[in-house]
């Protein structure tokens, strides 16, 4: 009798290298679950879909790194707030720059979109939480009350409050209409790292560095829960879709809670390290996290996770729910009476015209971050075009789409058994196809496989003995060894490390890899091409100045080695990057996939010309 194989309740979707330099913020569209934003030490915003490898749009503008990044409710409009304390809001859809907000004065930490008007709420580092008008181009209102960063902010899910919470370990309400503050929240003894609003009762949730999350009845406005489980900081929350239950995202754990009374209904481990958002779509809970210039995404299958019944927290557990469950639809306490219609005419307190244009408000003289400008460069024609100009309006941002499929057990075969597999083979000269027997069948998915294996077994080896150079601190000599190879993937692999420490590139190394980059240019597979363009552009980053200067200088008095094999090899390099601007003049007219890479490395290597 045939076992029914079992899937994974968590998983690694897809790691992807996100940015030419460390990667600083994530955010995911939480209506789809299928978008990603992410910021980085470049200052720039590039926009994803979940589990595909290529970025769809590269968003250009900050003159500094970009420290956080939210799309709004309807995922057409995302806002990053850079280290400077200016904020931009580009349009998706129409691929363009939407608004240019300056006012804070350090750090932006902490943004979120009304759910229904066209305002935006940032909380920074100066400890100030501003109100703006996306239409009006301007604040219209400030709340000052923290001492320390803000580092989170939500709407009510009826857009008549704000709750901030800050590292000086105080949760804010405010209230938007009356533009004053409602109550305070002060039972936290860490920073507050996430806060998150029921999606239905007045229920709020926060989650601390002090390893706890507490919950709050915002009709009562006191705490009705904490828990005490978390074996680290409480990064990120979310409630379940019809509010059962919240989850709880901390280093490489997922937590399910309950509350009144308090429990954990299941706790699964994921390999996410500090994970840094979630979303839930499909019965499914993406996470994403990033470290250096890398960002994975993870999914747990949440028909796989207990949302009620025994219990691993606080009690013994048994096989039945510690209080009858609520008949469904009722509710313990006041739900949100959300608007009929958009909130462009809901009613917000805001400042005078002279606050708004005091020496320390939003109307001060331009700076290098303003000057600079803002561009939405679409880097994957197809995918934009599916995701934010469909055919027809309905199919919306972006498509719906199917759970992601979950992978086997480990352990577990990946292929059906053979007994309940009818193979065809059509022969090359007759239409009839013929059925094959087992060991037919066999034999054809064996096909090529020994070859692999010696494949395989040789790239092992030649990594294991790159490995044991690489020991030795010597990475050049490591370079030069996988080159040596005449294996590209061998050479790829090690690329793969150095780009992810610029500081490791000398302008030795270049010389090596300069003729390899010209092969992975031309190469027929993409993840080699895309290892060639991002070396390439740190290259030319890191070492076109030293080069220029060196061979433009006049010439020395008298004899000097060092400069002299500087030379050499700066004349080295020169001639082996003239080689590969043509081959990216060539390949910059490609519409695609690598077509805007290859654009912006023609721009890198215009001064070659010169």
């Amino acid at each position: 009798m045939a076992v029914a194989n079992t899937t994974k309740t968590s998983w690694r979707l897809q790691e992807i290298v996100a940015h030419s330099s460390n990667v600083v913020c994530l955010a995911l569209g939480k209506n789809s679950g299928r978008l990603l934003a992410t910021g980085g030490e470049d200052c720039r915003v590039n926009i994803w879909a979940v589990s595909k490898p290529n970025c769809i749009m590269s968003l250009t503008g900050h003159n500094n790194p970009v420290e956080c990044v939210k799309f709004n409710n309807s995922e057409e409009q995302v806002v990053a707030g850079s280290q400077s304390g200016s904020l931009r809001v580009w349009d998706l859809e129409a691929a363009k720059i939407l608004r240019t907000l300056m006012g804070h004065k350090a750090n932006i930490c902490s943004l979120d979109f009304h759910p229904f008007g066209e305002y935006l709420a940032s909380g920074s580092m100066d400890t100030n939480i501003k109100l703006w008008d996306v239409r009006r181009k301007g604040c219209v209102f400030r709340y000052k009350g923290h001492t320390q960063a803000v580092r989170c902010l939500a709407f009510s899910p009826d857009g008549k409050w704000l709750a901030s919470a800050s590292d000086d370990s105080t949760i804010k309400l405010w209230d938007l209409t009356a533009g004053k503050m409602i109550t305070e929240f002060t039972a936290h003894t860490g920073a507050i790292n996430i806060i998150q609003f029921h999606p239905n009762e007045y229920l709020l949730a926060s989650g601390s560095s002090d390893r706890t999350i507490k919950l709050w009845d915002l009709e009562k406005f006191k705490m009705i829960g904490s828990s005490e489980g978390e074996m680290g900081p409480v990064r990120c929350l979310a409630f379940n879709l019809d509010g059962c239950c919240l989850y709880s995202g901390a280093v490489d754990s997922l937590r399910v809670y309950g509350w009144e009374p308090d429990r954990c209904f299941d706790v699964v481990s994921v390999g996410w390290g500090k994970v840094a958002d979630l979303a839930i779509c499909n019965h499914q809970l993406i996470g994403v996290s990033h470290k250096l210039t890398n960002v994975s995404s993870y999914v747990v299958d949440l028909t796989r996770v207990k949302k009620s019944g025994s219990v691993i927290q606080g009690v013994i557990q048994d096989d039945q729910p510690l209080t009858e469950p609520s008949p469904k639809g009722s509710t313990l306490r006041r739900n949100y009476d959300r608007p009929l219609t958009t909130c462009s005419t809901q009613r917000v307190k805001q400042s005078s015209e002279s606050d708004r244009r005091s020496p320390e408000g939003e109307r001060r003289s331009p700076s290098s971050e303003d000057e600079k400008e803002s561009s939405a460069e679409i880097r994957n024609p197809e995918d934009y075009k599916e995701i934010f100009q469909p055919k027809s309006a309905i199919s919306r941002t972006p498509p719906k789409s199917e759970p992601f499929p979950a992978p086997l057990e480990d352990g577990e075969s990946l292929l059906p058994s053979m007994s309940s597999i009818t193979f065809v083979f059509v022969p090359a000269r007759n239409n009839r196809p013929s059925v094959l027997g087992d060991d037919e069948a066999l034999a054809q998915i064996r096909k090529g496989h020994d070859t692999m294996c010696v494949m395989l077994t040789s790239r092992h080896k030649n990594l294991d003995t790159i490995r044991a150079v690489w020991g030795s601190g010597d990475v050049k000599t490591s370079l030069d060894s996988a080159v040596s190879m005449k294996d590209l993937s061998i050479v790829v692999d090690i690329l793969n490390i150095v780009n992810l420490k610029p500081s490791l590139w000398k302008l030795d190394l270049c010389t090596s890899i300069l003729p390899q980059i010209e092969e992975l240019l031309q190469s027929k597979y993409e993840s080699y091409v895309q290892t060639g363009c991002t070396s390439l552009k740190l290259i030319l980053k890191r070492f076109w100045p030293l080069i220029s200067d060196t061979l433009t200088a006049p010439p020395s008095v008298g004899v000097d080695i060092t400069r002299e094999e500087r030379h050499q090899k700066c004349k080295a390099c020169y001639k082996q990057l003239k080689n590969l601007s043509n081959v990216v003049k060539n390949k910059a007219d490609q519409v695609g996939r690598h077509g805007s890479a290859f654009k912006e490395l023609q721009l890198l290597m215009a001064p070659l010309d010169y």
